[in-house]
This record gives C-alpha cells, sequence and structure tokens, in this order.
C-alpha cells in the first residue's frame, strides 16, 4: 500500500522528471534496438549482394582419367546444389579468316564448349552483341583481330591436328572472362592468369567432333562442372556464409581427392564481404554507441537534477523510522515506473522505425534473442539510474547533511587531476599512431576464415569524446563562476539591465549549469559528427559508383559497334546535361593486355567527375592540363609503373591494333603521370592517353563509350538513352543507380539509408531533448525562489530576465562546443574509417541544411521551455503554499 501511495505522489508532484527519465530509457533502448536490426539486416544484404555477383559459384575441375559422374555425386553430396553444367576447354594454336582479300590470324587461343541450357543457369557469363546465340560464337575481341562477324568463317588451328573449318553464328562479349579461363587449383597468394585474347565458343557436339581427336593426342583438354549452389541455404550473415561455403567447399575436396579440382569463386566472393561486414560493426560502434551512451547519460542527468530535493525527502522519511531497506524499496517503484514504460516505449519506436525504414523489417523476426537483451538493457540502466543514488546518499549521507540546502562546492578529483587535458592528449597521441602508420582498421586475411578488428582505433575517439565533455564542464563552470565579462556579455541580450544581477545569480548555480551545458554540447556533438560523417558518406559512395559506372549514366559499346555513333542523338536528350565520347581500346605493354582509355583531356570533366585522389603527385586538373599540352603523352597505372619500372618521361612502345590492316603495330607514348583510379577502369592495369592521337595513329576515331552527365535523375536519362538505341542491341547502358548495387570494393556498397535516417532522427531529438528537457528539469526543481521573487514584487519582466538568461546561456554555451566537437569528431572519424571511402575524401560534406534544422530545434526547446517556466501572476502566494 506505501508503494502504491508513493508511486500516486510521484506521478502527481515529480512526473516531469519520471517522464525525462522514461523518455531517456526510450531514447536508450529505441536507438540500440533500431541500430541492432540496422546491423543485421546490413549483413543480409551484403550476402544477398555478394551472392548475386558471383557468376559461377563453384568451379570442379575434373582431372583427366577421373569418372565425371563420380565427381558430381560427390558434389551433391558436398553441398545444396541448384544446377550442375559441364564446359569442356581447348588450347588451340590460332585463329585464321580471310576477309575483304585478306588474311587474318591470332595467335594462341582457347575453344570452350557449353550445353544448351547454360546460358539460363548462368547468365551473366555471355552477353550477345550481334548475330544470334545458336552455333558457334566467337569473343568480340577475337571477332575484332579477325575482322569477322555473323555469317563469316573462321579456321581453328588445332594442336597436332589439320585446321577446322567454323562458320560463326554471334558475336558475344565475356563479361567475367577472368574466372571462366582461371586456372583451377592454384595457391590464393598465386599471382592470377590473364583470360586468353582469343575465343571461340561451340555447342558440345561440335567441339567434341573438332577436339575429340586432339584430347586423345594432348590430355590436357579440360572438363569442369559449372556449379550453382542453393543460395536460399546460405545464412545471412556474410562471416557464417563464408565458413559454410568454404567448409562445404572442402567438404567436397576431401571426397574428391586425386579425381577434381575445386576453385570457390563464392567463398572468395564472401571472404571479401567478410571484411564489409567488419565495417558494419565498426559503424555501429563509432556511429551508434555515442549515440546510445548519449541517451544513458541524459538519464542519469534527469534523475540527477531533483538530487536535492530527492536527499531532502529522504532526511525526511530517515527522521521518522524508515531505514534503508525501506527507502530503496520507495526507490525501486519510482525506477520501475520510469524504466518499464521506457522500454516499452523504446521497444514500440524501434518497431515503427522498423516499419518505416526498408529493409530493417526483416530483422525483427531473426533478432528477438537480441531485442531481449536490449529491452533487459534499458530496464537495468533505469533502475541504476534511481538506485543508485538513493543508495549512495542512504548509506553515506547523515540526516543533517541530506537536509542542508547550502553547502559549499569543492572541485571534483578529475577536475584536481586535469584528466580532460590528459584523455585529450591521450586521444591525440593515439589517433596520431593510428592515421600515420598506414594501419588496417578491418583485418580479413585472403584464405584465413577468422577475420579481426583492431580495436585500439576506437580509444581516440572515445577518449576525445570524453576529454570534450570534461573540458566542456570545465570551461563552461569556469566561465559561470567568475562571473566575468563573459558571462554578463552572453546574458545581456535577454536581461538588458539586469545583466549584472543576472550574472551574479547565475554563477551561484555554476554546477546545474554546467551539466545542462555539456549534455546540450553532447547532444549537439553527437548530431554535428553524424550527420557530417553520412553526408560524406554518401557523398564518397556517389563518387564510388560513378568511378565505377563512368558517369551518371555510360553507354557501353563496342569495336565493331561503338557508342561513338550515336552521340549526336544521346548529347540532344532533354535530360543530358553533357555526352562526352571515351575511347576503350586494348593495348601490349609487353606481353601484357591492358585497356585503353583514350579521352580529351579538356572535355572530359563535362561529363564525369575527377577527383584529386585519382592521380598520384598532382591534382586532377593539373594532370589533363598536362595530357594535353602532351599530344603522345599517357597516364599509367601505378601497378604498371611499378612491374615495368618506368620513370617519368620514359617512353612506352604499346601495341595496338590498326584500323587498316587489323594487325598490331608498336605505338610510341611519353609516360608523363601515374593514375591511381579512373572511370570504368579495372584497379589494377590500365592506360589514359589522347583520344586524338590514339585515332591519328591507329586509323580510326571510333569511340567505344559515351559518358553522360543528367540534369536531374540518371535512371531516366538511362532509360531514355535505352530508348534511343533500341534499335541495336549492342549497345549496353548502364546508370550510376545500377552501379551502386555492384560495387564490391568497400562498405559503401552497403545503402546506409537506414542508418542515416534513424541516426539522424534520433540526433535531432535528443539534441532537442537535452537542451529543453535539462532547462526545464532545472526550472521546475527552482519554483520556489522564483514564488518568492514574485512574492516579494518582482516583475515579470524581471523573472523573465532571469528564465531567458539562463536559456540563453545553455544555447549559446551548447552550440558553441556542441560544433566545434562534432566537427572535430567527424574529422577524425573519417581519417580513422579511411578504408571505408574508395576513393578516400578530399573534405568533409557538411549538411548545413540539417545542422541549422537541428539547432532550430534547439533554440525551440529552450524556447518552449522558457515559456512553460513563467510564473503566472498574482498566484504567488499559492505557489509557495504548494510548494
Amino acid at each position: 500500500m506505501m508503494v502504491l501511495l508513493w508511486i500516486r505522489g510521484v506521478l502527481a508532484r515529480r512526473f516531469l522528471r519520471v517522464a525525462g527519465a522514461a523518455a531517456g530509457i526510450a531514447l536508450t533502448v529505441a536507438l540500440l534496438a533500431a541500430m541492432t536490426l540496422f546491423l543485421a539486416n546490413a549483413g543480409a544484404s551484403m550476402t544477398a549482394r555478394a551472392v548475386s555477383a558471383v557468376p559461377i559459384d563453384w568451379q570442379v575441375q575434373v582431372i583427366s582419367g577421373a569418372d565425371p559422374d563420380l565427381v558430381g555425386k560427390a558434389l551433391a553430396d558436398a553441398a545444396p546444389v541448384k544446377a550442375v553444367h559441364r564446359v569442356r576447354y581447348a588450347d588451340v594454336a590460332g585463329f585464321e579468316a580471310r576477309t575483304g582479300g585478306t588474311t587474318q590470324t591470332t595467335g594462341p587461343g582457347q575453344a570452350v564448349a557449353f550445353d544448351n541450357r547454360y546460358s539460363s543457369d548462368f547468365p551473366a557469363e555471355i552477353r550477345p552483341l550481334s548475330g544470334t546465340l545458336d552455333g558457334a560464337l566467337i569473343a568480340q575481341q577475337t571477332a575484332a583481330n579477325l575482322h569477322v562477324g555473323p555469317g563469316d568463317t573462321v579456321w581453328v588451328q588445332r594442336i597436332g591436328l589439320p585446321p577446322a573449318e567454323v562458320r560463326i553464328a554471334g558475336v558475344v562479349d565475356l563479361p567475367d572472362a577472368d574466372a571462366l579461363f582461371q586456372a583451377v587449383g592454384l595457391p590464393p597468394q598465386a599471382t592470377p592468369q590473364a583470360p586468353p585474347d582469343n575465343v571461340l565458343i561451340l555447342p558440345q557436339e561440335a567441339w567434341r567432333q573438332l577436339f575429340d581427336p586432339q584430347q586423345k593426342a594432348r590430355p590436357d583438354t579440360r572438363l569442369q562442372l559449372h556449379v550453382r549452389l542453393a543460395h536460399e541455404a546460405l545464412p545471412p550473415d556474410p562471416v557464417t556464409a563464408y565458413t559454410f561455403v568454404t567448409a562445404a567447399g572442402h567438404n567436397l575436396e576431401a571426397r574428391v581427392a586425386g579425381q577434381a579440382l575445386v576453385a570457390d569463386n563464392l567463398g572468395s566472393r564472401l571472404g571479401a564481404v567478410r571484411e564489409d561486414a567488419l565495417y558494419a560493426s565498426v559503424l555501429f560502434l563509432f556511429l551508434g554507441l555515442p549515440g546510445v551512451a548519449l541517451a544513458v547519460a541524459l538519464t542519469f542527468a534527469v534523475t540527477a537534477s531533483g538530487a536535492a530535493r530527492r536527499r531532502t525527502e529522504q532526511a525526511l522519511l530517515r527522521v521518522r523510522g524508515a531505514t534503508t531497506k525501506a527507502i530503496l524499496l520507495l526507490s525501486a517503484a519510482e525506477a520501475a515506473v520510469a524504466a518499464i514504460a521506457g522500454t516499452a516505449i523504446g521497444m514500440a519506436a524501434a518497431s515503427l522505425a522498423a516499419i518505416i525504414v526498408p529493409g530493417l523489417m526483416a530483422g525483427l523476426g531473426v533478432n528477438v534473442p537480441t531485442l531481449l537483451l536490449v529491452a533487459c538493457f534499458g530496464l537495468l540502466v533505469g533502475f541504476i539510474a534511481f538506485l543508485y543514488p538513493a543508495w549512495r546518499d542512504a548509506r553515506w549521507a547523515s540526516v543533517t547533511t541530506a537536509r542542508r540546502t547550502v553547502s559549499r562546492p569543492s572541485a571534483p578529483l578529475w577536475q584536481r587531476l586535469w584528466l580532460d587535458m590528459l584523455l585529450l592528449a591521450a586521444a591525440g597521441l593515439f589517433f596520431w599512431q593510428s592515421a600515420s602508420t598506414g594501419y588496417q582498421i578491418v583485418l580479413a586475411p585472403e584464405g584465413v576464415a577468422a577475420t579481426a578488428v583492431d580495436y585500439k582505433a576506437f580509444v581516440s575517439p572515445a577518449l576525445f569524446w570524453l576529454g570534450m565533455a570534461l573540458l566542456t564542464i570545465r570551461l563552461s563552470a569556469t566561465i559561470i563562476a567568475r562571473n566575468g565579462a563573459l558571462l554578463r556579455m552572453i546574458v545581456a541580450p535577454a536581461s538588458g539591465a539586469l545583466a549584472p544581477v543576472v550574472s551574479a545569480a547565475l554563477s551561484r548555480q555554476a554546477g546545474r549549469l554546467t551539466i545542462g551545458i555539456a549534455m546540450t554540447a553532447l547532444a549537439i556533438s553527437f548530431a554535428t559528427s553524424t550527420a557530417i560523417f553520412n553526408t560524406t558518406y554518401n557523398a564518397q559512395a556517389r563518387i564510388d559508383a560513378e568511378l565505377t559506372n563512368g558517369s551518371d549514366v555510360t553507354v557501353f559499346g563496342t569495336a565493331d559497334r561503338p557508342a561513338g555513333a550515336h552521340l549526336a542523338a544521346l548529347a540532344s536528350l532533354p535530360e543530358a546535361a553533357a555526352a562526352e565520347p571515351m575511347q576503350h581500346r586494348f593495348a601490349y605493354v609487353g606481353a601484357d593486355l591492358q585497356d585503353l582509355y583514350g579521352i580529351d583531356p579538356a572535355r572530359i570533366g563535362r561529363a564525369t567527375g575527377l577527383s584529386d585522389a585519382y592521380f598520384s603527385g598532382a591534382g586532377a586538373a593539373g594532370t589533363l592540363a598536362l595530357l594535353a599540352a602532351t599530344p603522345d603523352g599517357v597516364l599509367v597505372s601505378e601497378e604498371t609503373v611499378q612491374d615495368f619500372q618506368l620513370q617519368q618521361g620514359d617512353t612506352i612502345n604499346l601495341r595496338l591494333i590498326d584500323a587498316r590492316d587489323h594487325q598490331y603495330h608498336p605505338v610510341a607514348f611519353r609516360f608523363i603521370g601515374v593514375a591511381r583510379e579512373f572511370p570504368t577502369a579495372p584497379k589494377d592495369s590500365f592506360l589514359v592517353a589522347n583520344s586524338a592521337y590514339v585515332a591519328r595513329m591507329t586509323g580510326s576515331d571510333a569511340s567505344e563509350y559515351v559518358l553522360m552527365r543528367a540534369r536531374a535523375d540518371p535512371a531516366a536519362l538511362g532509360r531514355h538513352a535505352a530508348s534511343v538505341l533500341t534499335s541495336d542491341p549492342s549497345m549496353k547502358v548502364a546508370d550510376i543507380g545500377q552501379a551502386a548495387h555492384l560495387i564490391g570494393s568497400s562498405l559503401t556498397a552497403v545503402d546506409l539509408g537506414g542508418l542515416t535516417t534513424i541516426e539522424l532522427g534520433f540526433a535531432v531529438v535528443m539534441a532537442a531533448a537535452a537542451a529543453g528537457l535539462m532547462l526545464a528539469l532545472g526550472f521546475f526543481e527552482r519554483r520556489r525562489p522564483f514564488a518568492i521573487l514574485a512574492a516579494i514584487g518582482a516583475k515579470p519582466p524581471q523573472l523573465a530576465a532571469f528564465l531567458w538568461s539562463e536559456g540563453l546561456l545553455i544555447l549559446i554555451g551548447g552550440m558553441t562546443f556542441g560544433l566545434l566537437s562534432g566537427l572535430l569528431t567527424a574529422w577524425m572519424l573519417v581519417k580513422l574509417l579511411t578504408g571505408v571511402f574508395d576513393p578516400p575524401p578530399e573534405a568533409l560534406s557538411i549538411p548545413w541544411l540539417y545542422l541549422a534544422v537541428m539547432l532550430g530545434l534547439v533554440a525551440a526547446s529552450v524556447a518552449v521551455a522558457v515559456w512553460s517556466a513563467r510564473p503566472s501572476a498574482g498566484q504567488a502566494a499559492e505557489q509557495l503554499r504548494d510548494l
């Protein structure tokens, strides 16, 4: 009965404080639950995207003399298999064709045999460019070398046998040639082998007629089983899925030892995604935990705001015979109300966020045990916030001390030890060590099932965050307690002529005001750092996608059907802001075949963005200007520079195919710079040169690609570009949105829209609550002094001067320290999480609108708190009796 009466009295007399504590618990639970759902959804989406991006899950090469049927049975027993196809390979000495009165020949190549249903189960392996898929197919580069097309005849130079005649049915592109022709059975550390330059694809029957005799004489012809696993059987977590697939692969290797070799493409892809999954966890820790810590701190600050009144009430209970156990029971009842209500509201808010934010609903059923732990954590926070102060006061404070209303403040231990400065110095030291040594915050060794996160990287931002919080308290307390000119200048706009009196009154409340300033600063810092990091992340995700796709929209053509032929029609589209052609040729650097991109350096920037990070030694503008001034200049990738030991100014003889005789001829270029990245280019080896020089030396000004800048929506431009090119099916149109789903180089492959919505939404709420709620609770606890002032004749404008001055002080202090801390924290996060970005950002992206809205809401919450605390005119006596 006593407990119920106590709860009734608490809700009637201290509802604001209980509601504030419940709000803090609700924010803690909701943010932690929403972040947990995001983490689970991010892992599942990474797994799904990784699996969808693998054209062939497993390639099982049957050793010569082994029984393919037995290998297939072992395969079905080792893993959940959805489809298996037999693919045959044979080496050829070369190909020959006679067209236009001339004879063209190629070097060695390979002839491959697919069965009839192969394309339906592995659609990404073959992209038709011209002709049909019924019959012999020739790869695009081979067709260009031989100058043949559908209907032409090619002679296959078999090894040890007479040439065989094949009629071409179609020309195709092989987008996944690297995996299709990989050497199966090599160790993970081995250097990948380049795919053959010349490829012919035959039906199974035709291949066997041509190469069964060669197979008898040369057992180096190969048979592979291309396997598609049942993806629905894979675990949603990337690390668990990687372990599952690699274990199944090892099981198969044990079953077919001595009979077959296994190339685990799916396991390799999931192995790369493990790093992204750990980066998602890193982002959760870097971005989510500070918000959770802030919500917990807000809960404790709310309960601490009524510390003086609580001690007085406990002293009165102890005078009347209440034991420590009884006092703790009453505090536990108050804690139960706030904790249960806050946890329930927080879980409801997280469920609502899961419904509103795309993708989070899938995590609700999967993470029920985790969500229960989150709810328990919320209850624990609530009980500790109420019970610990009650136990401390009942255990260590005497009745006389508890009833004392005026006490001599003393500097806390951390101030006397200068702990804030020590924390900031340690944060700077750890940050310098981490950022200057080329560390990797996430380590996922290739071929190793274990992964690791360098958790030492969390030390510097954590120490910085704590150090800035303590420094804010120290500086705020010093400014307020000294009652100097700076304090009077801050409150003068709100207090006017009463500035000296108001500042003197505020200087006596330095402890309470500094807590309000610190909580407001921490909330603004959290909102600022989160918003800047998310904006920078989104900007870099777009740059990453643009780097992969080439531009907002890119039209990919071929040497026979260049996209540049449609440049006029594409540039005239109303959605196109700019359209620029770009050559895509192939050039031999020694024996290494590399991609060569021919551009107009003066105009390429109209259609695509070129970051300074793309080039080494100079910015984008300087490098392109140098290329424009050097007609025979060439930019070379870093890998090529290292492989061939090139020096600036060296002459490089590249072998390019000449359009006049379709043969490779050496062309001299001058090495003028290094390109780390370039739009549409592979990450390893490529070349960039002047398109005019390439056209003059090869006899062809054809541009295989067209880069297009969109005025508004790239997807709309892509659809209109595709409609213009419907008459030419060999043209491929890709927009930047499609590329964003295929990026695998970093965590920017993951859509952080859900994380952004969660983080920024909670940041705004906490920033407004920290300022307004803390101020309102302070006013609530000081209703009696304001009522006394009103009773002795203070006018409403004079009372308002005290209220508005206090609100202005918390607002200015919180914004000043919060914005500074948030900007520095965001800069530190971007530097520490450099591995997330590809390429690294050149500067922070500031979301000015969001920051303005957030600061406006903080100011509005302060105004509402001040407005609601104004004493009612003529009711001072009644308020004194009630209080």
